[in-house]
């Protein structure tokens, strides 16, 4: 549908697919590696093509797409912590080499499918990120790392509409994709079970290991840190007669650390590879901080440490905050920035 509503702004659109993963196994390509990376999914795309009268071209970029989504993925979880590969994806491939290529090619920029907005400030010169104006589907949280070049050959043509707005375009066009199903699972992971795909890439990140509290007590054996993640509570196989969740994982002494609900709350986090998209930020920014895809941006003060690292006070505390998550600051609609989270 981004395509298709450039074509009417009266823009000259190629169509690219990035084939990011082999397709050589099989019928059913969904199971194999998702909805939106397999073959199937490029004959949606070469469908849509055809309908809107461009061109529609495959990208090989599978190795690069293991190198800078994959392989991150895996060592996030070695490293005890919950990553989002979709932020990577969109910095290193759509709107990395994807758009290098794309101004190679004589290219303006690089459209995408993504719910979120960007505007360029005429005063200062640099370009701004907002969110999406559907709340229901806003994907800015994913695009937060994206420098200013990035940002000025980025174009969101569904940014302003709704879902069903979308989908009502489409069956205006006839598109057949009007009415696929979304698909919300990491499109690599077959299936969805991530916990079989980290096994087949490093069985050694599935060692055994101890269940303990915060005094260190030993209350159980786990089964390899990359089963759980912070807030966790099912699975833990545990019999103490209390609802006990993950409070911490410890890849380093190979623990698991639970408690109860109460000491899942925190009130301070710490961000690394930051990025403040409007510009250098006034030292304290006062923000509404959201800690993952479903949290509801809460207050906060965000505090810059050094150029690659910031802190984040919340006035009230916030459940469950997950090593490798991506903290994202807004004010109102406009995205100030992000990083990933530390601590």
């Amino acid at each position: 549908m981004a395509a298709g509503l450039l074509i009417e702004r009266g823009h000259d659109v190629v169509g690219v697919t990035l084939r990011v993963w082999p397709w050589v196994e099989g019928s059913d390509a969904p199971s194999r590696f998702g909805s939106c990376c397999g073959s199937d999914a490029t004959d949606d795309a070469r469908s849509v093509a055809r309908i809107l009268g461009i061109p529609h071209y495959i990208l090989d970029s599978e190795d690069e797409f293991s190198r800078a989504v994959i392989d991150r993925f895996v060592d996030a979880y070695r490293g005890g912590r919950t990553p989002v590969p979709c932020v990577a994806c969109n910095s290193e491939l759509k709107f990395g080499s994807l758009l290098r290529r794309a101004h190679a090619w004589d290219a303006r920029a690089v459209a995408t499918g993504h719910y979120a907005r960007v505007t360029r400030d005429e005063g200062s010169g640099r370009h701004r990120l907002w969110r999406g104006a559907d709340e229901r589907k806003d994907q800015s949280d994913f695009l937060w790392p994206l420098t200013q070049e990035q940002l000025a050959g980025a174009i969101f043509p569904i940014g302003d509409l709704s879902k069903d707005a979308v989908r009502a375009h489409a069956r205006r066009l006839g598109l057949p994709t009007a009415e696929k199903p979304e698909s919300q699972e990491i499109c690599f992971v077959p299936n969805g079970n991530y916990r079989a795909f980290l096994r087949e890439r490093d069985p050694a990140m599935f060692q055994p290991g101890a269940i303990v509290d915060r005094e260190g007590r030993e209350l159980g054996r786990h089964t390899g840190l990359a089963n759980f993640t912070v807030g966790q509570k099912k699975g833990l196989g545990l019999a103490s007669g209390r609802r006990l969740y993950v409070l911490e994982l410890d890849p380093g002494r190979n623990r698991v650390m639970v408690g109860e609900a109460g000491e899942l709350e925190a009130q301070r986090l710490i961000a690394h590879d930051v990025n403040f998209i409007a510009g250098a930020p006034p030292d304290p920014l006062r923000v509404e901080a959201r800690i993952r895809h479903a949290h509801v941006p809460a207050p906060a003060t965000v505090r810059a440490m050094d150029a690659d690292r910031a802190e984040v006070v919340f006035e009230s505390p916030q459940r469950a905050i997950t090593p490798g998550q991506s903290v994202v600051w807004y004010q109102g609609d406009l995205v100030v920035g992000g990083g990933v989270i530390a601590r």
